[in-house]
């Protein structure tokens, strides 16, 4: 059963929609203002610390919380589809991820549709975990993380690293990933009434002003139509009330038939990212832990495995 402070929080979400602009139309500028306002409700569960980074060229913020010591990275790709979403809003998300997972946070500030469409955000995520490796970061102490947006980009990264013969990380965390850009997943319509957050329509423009034409069955557009094979632990967390649902347990079935180790986490009646809100919600508390112990299991395996081959 849902925490009263989540069905607040769905009161406060109705209301909002109620006084929308009812036509759908996508307009970025107020897109940009809303989710920086949105996020800004939000605090950290613990104290940090912010040093601005230069990532290869990519506008960067590392997110230390307050009394650690680490040499655990989490790269963090935000979300905002494609369109919105910067280091400020989602300060708070990336520190307590790096809070719960003894970590500390590298959250970049990816280039952003129209202005700059697909592959920009891809290739600055690369850009920004071959820095990581360049500063000395051990690729069996690195996370890769994202949400929303944020998490296709997760899964793309991954994609092109493995083409590529790059060293992987230990794993990737997906919080309410859009793993999929072609829209064909049940949940947009069996949750288009219970998803609160994602209106269909914008979406959909959205998602046209960053493919600007490129194919939506790409991997490095929509991961689902690539090949999972080879990929590391991978973390998925959805809300059952999402429209991204489907698309993120169609994603984590095919990658496990592809034999990648996947934890899939489906939240009842949670809405689409409401791990931002652990400061509040009991829910996304909860979730924010969950993801500290998978990171910490997962850099603990992948350290032993290093130790294995070393010997």
């Amino acid at each position: 059963m849902r925490s009263w402070q989540a069905r607040l929080l769905e009161i406060y979400l109705i209301a909002k929609r109620r006084f929308a602009d009812p036509s759908g139309k996508l307009d970025v500028a107020r897109e940009r203002a809303d989710v920086e306002s949105m996020a800004s409700l939000f605090k950290p569960l613990h104290a940090i610390r912010c040093q601005p980074a230069v990532a290869n060229g990519v506008p960067a913020e590392w997110i230390v919380p307050e009394g650690l010591t680490t040499s655990r990275a989490i790269l963090f790709l935000h979300g905002g589809s494609f369109n919105s979403g910067s280091i400020s809003s989602h300060r708070t998300l990336a520190g307590n991820v790096a809070f719960a997972s003894k970590a500390r946070a590298l959250l970049i500030d990816y280039r952003l549709a129209p202005e700059h469409p697909f592959p920009a955000a891809v290739e600055d995520s690369i850009a920004a975990y071959e820095w990581l490796l360049e500063q000395g970061c051990a690729p069996g102490e690195i996370v890769v993380a994202g949400d929303s947006a944020g998490g296709n980009l997760a899964l793309a990264l991954l994609i092109f690293l493995r083409d590529h013969n790059r060293p992987l990380p230990a794993a990737a965390v997906c919080l309410s990933p859009a793993p999929d850009l072609t829209f064909s997943g049940e949940s947009w319509a069996f949750n288009a009434t219970k998803d609160l957050m994602l209106d269909e329509r914008k979406e959909r423009q959205a998602i046209e002003i960053y493919l600007r034409g490129a194919d939506p069955r790409a991997p490095l557009a929509s991961p689902t139509f690539g090949e999972l094979a080879g990929l590391p632990p991978l973390l998925i967390q959805v809300g059952s009330h999402e429209m991204l649902l489907s698309d993120a347990t169609r994603f984590a079935e095919k990658a496990r038939r592809a034999g990648v180790d996947v934890t899939l986490e489906v939240w009842p009646e949670m809405q689409h990212e409401w791990q931002f809100a652990a400061r509040i919600l009991p829910e996304g508390r909860q979730a924010i832990m969950q993801v500290g112990g998978f990171v910490e299991t997962a850099c603990s395996s992948s350290a032993q495995r290093g130790r294995t081959a070393a010997a």
